[in-house]
């Protein structure tokens, strides 16, 4: 692979993308960008080429910590820095992977060190790498949360703490912060969305013309990436000298009162949460202005800054995608406008008072041509919220007919908090909310030797397991004669995430009595604690002669809230044909990811048709379940006066539980709880009571 990078002037296209990486290098403070796309847009590919157009920095010589000479930070762990010389370099570009540890963020201490030598040392972590340069992570939806959360809260106070062991370091973590993610590949949780500053959706231009030209650029670069980065070296510095024109002028901006109201009421107008994106918002308006090369924020730079800051922040549960209503905000924007000149204008801010100063005022063409403003060139529909009904209105279609019949699909009912589900006994997993694992978060249970690198040190045991041997090691200081073998880690009892494989009945007996919104409304309830937890996600449904994998396990709930809603129902109910696709698609997943359990969710009447030995097949499936020990849970959909108990049944020979609709519900499992400790209690006392008088009459 070849060390120069591809010029960030030479990508195609993608002009909201360039533009939120421009304004976060012309001001950090913005706070970073988030790049949601599919798969092959080229969103790592211009990140790294961003680093390329920073402006080099001076840092203090021999400092760890890229202290800048100008103002060293009192609190630098390399410090205190009197008299020093200083040198320049090029800004840092610090990618984040995927694996990483929270040791190697934040940094760690040499234990093994500090207890041989009896020296308290630090090795720096990838934040003080990425200090006064650009940190990037790739596949940011992907890393556990608690290291996401770490990164942000880093990037918002601008400094990283490592408290432990006694030793407490403190130093400057100031970075241009960008993320990339696919949303096929699960979200991340709306808090920790929140925290990103900008977000920018991106897809792959479906122009033939522009689709060649990426290719042949590509392929250019290829060949000879010396040879085409020099093509785009003037472009390159032109660009480069323009984000630090911009910088200079960004203290120079003014934000008026009429935009600061803007703002403020585009704000309230979409209902986010908090006063961060108030503030954002004023930050990258900001930004728009230096970039155009004006000093004060005109409604044009309100309107550009409405739409990278708040799609992200409007979502008010997991399955709402990010989006913004351009003519609500054109609406408010007109509304909140006032002159720019008060004087012969004396209207008020009223809805009819609008004057002929509201359109923005001068159109600040000081902007290079690929990087101004104007409409977003790729933007998420925004019919979305509409979608769920829309199947609900269709006619059953007559294109798909069925010998048992199909209903349309209909829509789901309200999701609701549903009873935890757990996986029993201790695993390994990767890190999340569900079942008892051993993580490296968590709380200590015991110490091991380690296995592998000394991560996690338990100093107790460590010193337990070396305090009979001193006498006999010769120890004469202060420092402890220690062995390697005397080292103990921690094992840390946390909770991991899991894959949840939903079964789910489709077929005729299920759409009756309408029971089928109440199904969808409780699958969707388990997909929304899924998505909460951190787990994986399958669906499969059956109906009709067959069963289908309707969604591959993924992280993406999102999908699997969409495949729910449009799925229809009707026709037989070839529940062992359901059962064992999930036994394959079990058996494929513990070969790629052997450490993340399962746990099986059936939704069934238990009912089961297609031939003289239905019932039986669905049964002998079961059984494989139950003789591997796969953690399962039946949601018994049967309603109605008469009932077959065919559902618990089912859980029984799958060796899991059966819970009714009513029972999913945390608030009916703690009303049961409730109940069931009222009638242990009175059954309790009526057995003293009983006692006590036949003592009585012994007496």
């Amino acid at each position: 692979m070849s060390d120069v990078r591809y010029p960030f002037t030479a990508i195609v296209g993608m002009a909201d993308l360039r533009l939120g990486l421009l304004l976060n290098a012309v001001s950090p403070a913005v706070g970073g960008v988030l790049v949601r796309g599919e798969k092959g847009t080229a969103k790592s590919t211009m990140v790294r080429a961003l680093a390329g157009l920073l402006p080099s920095i001076a840092a203090v010589d021999g400092c760890r910590f890229a202290c800048d000479p100008a103002a060293p930070d009192p609190q630098c762990p390399d410090g205190p820095h009197t008299s020093f010389g200083s040198h320049e370099r090029p800004s840092q570009l610090v990618e984040l992977p995927v694996g990483v540890a929270e040791d190697r963020i934040v940094g760690s201490l040499d234990l093994e060190r500090a207890l041989a030598e009896g020296v308290k040392a630090y090795e720096p972590g990838l934040l003080a790498k990425a200090h006064r340069g650009v940190l990037y992570i790739d596949e940011v939806n992907l890393l556990q949360d608690h290291v996401v959360d770490l990164l942000l809260d880093a990037a918002a106070m601008g400094r990283s703490y490592v408290e432990r062991e006694g030793v407490s370091v403190r130093h400057a973590a100031r970075f241009l912060l960008v993320g990339t993610m696919n949303p096929e590949e699960g979200e991340l949780r709306p808090q920790l969305l929140d925290r990103f500053g900008l977000t920018v959706e991106i897809a792959a231009t479906r122009d033939p013309a522009e689709r060649a030209e990426v290719v042949r650029r590509r392929l250019a670069y290829d060949a000879d990436p010396a040879g085409f980065a020099a093509r785009f070296a003037a472009q390159e510095r032109e660009l480069a000298e323009h984000i630090t024109a911009a910088r200079e002028l960004l203290p120079k901006v003014e934000l008026t009162d009429v935009a600061l109201r803007q703002i403020t009421a585009v704000c309230a107008a979409f209902e986010v949460d908090g006063l961060r994106a108030d503030i954002v918002m004023a930050r990258t308006a900001v930004a728009l202005a230096a970039w155009a090369g004006r000093v004060e924020v005109l409604e044009e730079d309100v309107r550009k800054a409405a739409q990278l800051a708040l799609p992200h922040r409007r979502r008010r549960n997991p399955f709402d995608a990010p989006g913004l209503d351009e003519e609500q905000l054109d609406r408010t924007l007109e509304e909140h406008s006032q002159p720019e000149d008060p004087e012969p204008e004396g209207d008020g801010p009223g809805p009819d008072g609008d004057g002929d100063g509201g359109d923005g005022g001068p159109d600040g063409g000081g902007a290079p041509e690929p990087f101004d403003g104007g409409a977003p060139e790729t933007s998420a529909p925004e019919s979305g919220a509409a979608d769920p009904e829309l199947p609900a209105q269709q006619p059953v279609p007559a294109q798909r007919p069925s010998p048992a019949g199909e209903s349309a699909p209909v829509a789901a009912g309200d999701p609701y908090r549903t009873r935890l589900f757990t996986v029993r006994g201790t695993g390994h997993g990767a890190q999340g909310r569900r079942s008892p694992a051993e993580t490296t978060g968590g709380h200590t249970i015991r110490a091991r030797r380690p296995q592998g690198t000394l991560s996690r040190l338990h100093l107790t045991a460590t010193l337990q397991a070396a305090a009979p041997h001193q006498v006999a090691r010769g120890r004469a200081g202060r420092a402890l004669v220690l062995h390697k073998d005397d080292f103990r880690e921690q094992v840390r009892q946390g909770r991991e995430s899991n894959l949840v494989l939903f079964v789910v009945d489709a077929s005729g007996s299920m759409a009756a009595r309408q029971r089928m919104t109440a199904v969808k409304g409780a699958v969707l309830s388990l997909l929304m604690d899924a998505y909460q937890r951190r787990d994986k996600i399958g669906m499969i449904t059956f109906r009709g002669a067959d069963a289908e994998l309707a969604l591959p396990p993924t992280s993406s709930v999102e999908v699997g809230a969409a495949r729910l809603e449009s799925l229809p129902t009707g026709g037989r109910t070839p529940l062992a044909a359901g059962l064992l696709r999930a036994h394959e698609v079990l058996r494929v997943e513990r070969l790629r990811d052997p450490n993340r359990r399962p746990l099986l969710v059936v939704v069934t009447d238990g009912r089961a048709t297609g031939g003289r030995d239905a019932l039986a097949r669905s049964q002998r499936a079961a059984a494989l379940f139950a003789a591997q020990g796969t953690a399962s849970v039946v949601l018994d959909c049967e309603s109605g006066p008469v009932r077959l108990g065919l559902a618990r049944t089912l859980a029984g020979l799958l060796g899991g539980s059966a819970v009714s609709l009513d029972e999913l519900r945390a608030e009916g499992v703690a009303s049961l709880v409730l109940e069931n400790h009222a009638n242990r209690t009175n059954r309790t006392n009526r057995a003293t009571t009983t006692s006590i008088a036949s003592l009585r009459k012994a007496a």
